[in-house]
């Protein structure tokens, strides 16, 4: 079987503030390392269970935050921005099961640095009415691709996202939200332990739904897809109006609506890299 790890890096062991995972502080290079970790346990977990081919992919900030020399020798890493799919790059590589690694919950919640790709500025995202977070985006994704999410780790509150998301999935808590800067967290050999033995028993409960060399029982996709993204400044929604069809329907939110969660996550891509433009530092 062919396993898909995406990783965040948010809800990864001992994460707990930004200077905890953003590229260049002395911090996050501690926490690369830990990072490192939590993907080698569900590398570990997957080929217990019968894995022998496993990819995993860099989504967080520059894409460049594994440390390659240190991967399970059983993976092998994607590395780098401008992905077509983003974090979410080689799930179209036919993969039988996707796992989200590090994953956080969505912006407008309670969570360790919870957000929606950009730290602060979007406040919430709807899709088709239901609440939004990255792990829903990309379990949509991955559901139009035919493969279902089976294993989540992250915080607490990451995991109670995904069985919204992902019903069937496993989740593995690496640590408990006491507020969006502080968790209790697990050492790495106990968070590794969990997440291995997570990643094993959830490829073997996909093992057994296997059909046509696919997994079957994943979460249907069906569009249209209209998102509505919120934000918290009113001089944000009228620069996301420069991409075609993307409407403000009031003073801080915009929708748009899309046939494929492909069209989608790409657009919302956009979207963000605009916002990201019309920023000033001092004032957020």
């Amino acid at each position: 079987m062919k396993a898909f790890i995406s990783v965040d890096m948010e809800g990864g062991t001992g994460v707990t503030c930004p200077d905890d995972c953003q590229p260049g502080n002395p911090r996050w290079d501690y926490h690369r390392r830990l990072l490192t970790g939590d993907v080698n346990a569900a590398v570990a977990g997957f080929a217990q269970a019968g894995a022998d081919e496993i990819l995993v992919t860099e989504a967080h900030a520059t894409h460049r935050n594994l440390l390659l020399d240190q991967l399970d020798e059983r993976a092998s890493l994607l590395i780098g921005t401008h992905k077509p799919l983003g974090m979410m790059e080689g799930i179209d590589r036919s993969p039988d099961v996707a796992a989200f690694v590090g994953y956080h919950a969505g912006a407008g919640t309670m969570g360790v640095l919870a957000h929606t790709y950009l730290p602060s500025q979007i406040t919430g995202v709807r899709i088709n009415g239901a609440p939004a977070s990255e792990g829903r985006m990309n379990a949509l994704l991955a559901a139009e691709y035919g493969v279902p999410v089976v294993l989540v780790t992250g915080d607490d509150r990451a995991c109670a996202d995904a069985a919204n998301y992902a019903p069937e999935a496993i989740g593995v808590a690496v640590k408990t939200c006491v507020d969006r800067y502080s968790a209790i967290c697990l050492p790495p050999t106990v968070s590794a332990a969990r997440i291995t033995d997570g990643a094993a028993r959830a490829l073997r409960a996909a093992s057994g739904r296997v059909a046509v060399g696919r997994v079957a029982g994943g979460p249907v996709a069906t569009g249209p897809y209209t998102w509505e993204v919120c934000f918290d400044a009113a001089h944000l929604p009228p620069v996301c109006t420069y991409i075609p069809d993307v409407e403000q329907i009031d003073e801080l939110t915009v929708r748009f609506e899309l046939a494929r969660m492909y069209e989608g996550i790409r657009c919302f891509r956009g979207l963000t890299r605009l916002v990201t433009s019309a920023v000033e530092h001092t004032y957020g």
